[in-house]
């Protein structure tokens, strides 16, 4: 083989992976434009618009008797719903950093203010290392971003 035939081949391999390379980042940002857009509006929602959503999302789910409290003295609790004869006390939070463990708190007392079997915390977020410690001691569920974003998916 020939010198210029040898450098052809090294830059054609060369091509071929920096290609390769940029396909592969362009179908990345992509999916990740995909994701945003399918679960990034949670964000841009009203706290109370977000409580509706997440009332629709436990519909779809198979809850039964999903209601709304009303937006203040709600005692922590924006849904009441049940599901398999289980009745659940849900507080959504739509935030922008971590949940804390006040809104664990405030489910649990809501939870015994409705006389609920189940208390719950819903976030477009995630929860605070104290939130879920507090979480485990007082069985409340957290339904965090992700567990949201598997609701959506089914």
């Amino acid at each position: 083989m020939q010198q210029s035939q040898i450098t052809i081949l090294i830059i054609s391999i060369v091509f071929l992976a920096v290609l390769t390379s940029a396909v592969m980042l362009l179908a990345k940002c992509v999916r990740r434009f995909r994701h945003n857009r399918r679960t990034g509006f949670m964000d841009d929602m009203e706290g109370h618009d977000f409580e509706f959503f997440c009332a629709g999302l436990l519909e779809k789910q198979g809850f039964v008797d999903v209601e709304v409290t009303r937006g203040s003295g709600d005692f922590g609790v924006d849904i009441l719903a049940e599901k398999d004869g289980v009745t659940y006390a849900v507080q959504c939070k739509r935030y922008h950093a971590p949940v804390g463990v006040e809104a664990v708190l405030r489910t649990y007392g809501g939870r015994a203010y409705y006389d609920c079997m189940v208390g719950a915390v819903m976030t477009n977020q995630y929860f605070t290392a104290p939130a879920v410690e507090a979480a485990k001691k007082l069985r409340i569920l957290l339904w965090d971003r992700g567990y949201i974003e598997q609701m959506m998916e089914e």
